[in-house]
């Protein structure tokens, strides 16, 4: 089986090894030494380390002081941690439709959920390619709304130049399976200094110096192991992205023309990452998504789905008091990609005949 993804940090055994030698596992110097390689990967004065995505999208909002009566506007095609974020801080979710080029909330759709309750933007750079910031930075910017920036999967992405988490406040994961791993952790990105201290403060039980509360606050701090394993990775970021541009570049020639299948692509002024390679299997395919997801795996080839659903389409957030009334056909083109996106492996461990293997055998079962 050629799997969806492959976790390789033997690089950090040392680092590992450093920190049980030292005592010292819980937030301490090599978090610090994390901290400082982020940021500079990120673009950015500060990077704040965290142990989850979602503790980043979540401590962001509570540290911009959204809650009851705000509402914030993101995308109904994501992983649900964004969603559950903004609902934990008591706001009120608007959703705005995607496009079929990106994946991406579209910055005209997000123009039209502005309600002068909105106080923030959450789009979200899926797959390892940046929404169009061109567009929604201005645009918050114009209304005077902030920009928090769902970065979990793009790591190492740019726009026009400028990296992922630089344009708003970043929120990186740092899951098993993205693109940089510390097994479970997230990063929160700004230039704002008292942004970074209120975060800070907030990650270690909202105190400041031990036994004085400042602020009600949460245990979201990352431990030295998690920073040992991500630091080597950091190290070698561009090495890495390198790899799956080169994996994603060979799928792309390879499938061009497959018949009923569209190959993503990497819009201009944007550098693609690609944390998943996710082709549309449209309605004149030979097989449709989840058939040819069977017929793959019987061929040796895993795929993921990318969401099968869009993110409140589910029986707990339907009739959610921060959720007001939405229906799926309200989000069309969010709606269509849920029936036709499917990721291929293109992660670094690849060999070029595994991705030469991935291409025939998609090939063949598409009747190409």
């Amino acid at each position: 089986m050629i799997p969806i993804t492959a976790v390789d940090v033997r690089d950090a055994e040392s680092l590992v090894v450093e920190v049980l030698r030292s005592g010292t596992l819980a937030q301490g110097p090599m978090v610090a030494r994390f901290e400082d390689a982020f940021a500079r990967a990120a673009g950015t004065a500060h990077a704040v380390a965290v142990n989850s995505g979602s503790a980043a999208l979540t401590a962001t909002l509570r540290a911009l002081g959204l809650g009851p009566g705000d509402e914030v506007i993101t995308s109904p095609f994501t992983f649900v941690a964004t969603l559950n974020a903004i609902l934990a801080t008591g706001a009120t979710v608007r959703f705005a439709d995607i496009t079929r080029e990106d994946f991406a909330v579209d910055p005209d759709a997000v123009a039209a959920e502005i309600t002068p309750d909105t106080r923030a933007i959450l789009p979200v750079h899926l797959y390892g390619q940046t929404a169009d910031l061109g567009k929604l930075a201005p645009l918050a910017e114009e209304h005077e709304l902030y920009l928090v920036e769902d970065a979990a999967q793009a790591v190492g992405a740019t726009f026009a130049g400028r990296p992922a988490g630089s344009f708003g406040v970043g929120c990186f994961s740092l899951y098993a399976t993205k693109n940089v791993t510390t097994g479970e952790g997230g990063v929160i990105t700004t230039d704002d200094a008292e942004l970074a201290d209120r975060l800070r403060v907030l990650r270690n039980q909202g105190m400041r110096t031990r036994y004085s509360y400042e602020v009600p606050g949460h245990n979201y701090r990352m431990s030295e192991l998690h920073a040992a394993v991500g630091i080597p990775q950091l190290d070698k970021l561009d090495e890495l992205i390198a790899a799956r541009r080169r994996n994603a570049r060979q799928l792309s020639v390879g499938l061009a023309g497959t018949p009923g299948l569209a190959v993503p692509a990497e819009l201009p002024g944007r550098e693609h990452v690609w944390h998943q390679y996710s082709v549309l299997i449209g309605p004149h395919a030979m097989l449709a998504r989840d058939e040819l997801v069977a017929e793959l795996a019987a061929r040796g080839i895993g795929t993921g789905v990318y969401y099968p659903k869009l993110v409140f389409d589910h029986d707990c957030f339907r009739e959610h008091p921060q959720i007001p009334a939405v229906s799926r056909q309200d989000f069309p083109v969010a709606l269509k990609v849920t029936e036709e996106v499917l990721s291929l492996p293109v992660h670094p461990g690849l060999s070029e005949a595994d991705v030469d293997t991935i291409v025939r055998e998609v090939r063949e079962a598409l009747g190409a």
